[in-house]
């Protein structure tokens, strides 16, 4: 049986992708507003490490949390949802 892991991960579109070895990934979410009951767009961008420098501005890709590797890169790149058409 495979181990279970106990990291995030989390779906989201590269923003940027001009960084060696890292991409810019933001991760949108639906929250609802407690006062006027309507769903508003809130996002996070997050640095995530890409180590073949595979990943292009607008690919869907998959994160998961990693050990810290710089002073804001706290994520890796799992996989490659989409490519930018």
């Amino acid at each position: 049986m495979a181990e279970q892991s106990n990291k995030r991960t989390v779906k989201g579109v590269v923003v940027s992708d001009k960084m060696d070895k890292t991409i810019v990934v933001k991760a949108e979410r639906l929250v609802k507003h407690s006062v006027f009951h309507k769903y508003v767009r809130k996002h996070v961008k997050y640095k995530a490490h890409d180590e073949q420098n595979q990943c292009k501005a607008r690919d869907t890709v998959l994160i998961i949390e990693a050990r810290p590797m710089s002073k804001e890169k706290r994520w890796r790149m799992l996989e490659i949802l989409e490519r930018a058409k």
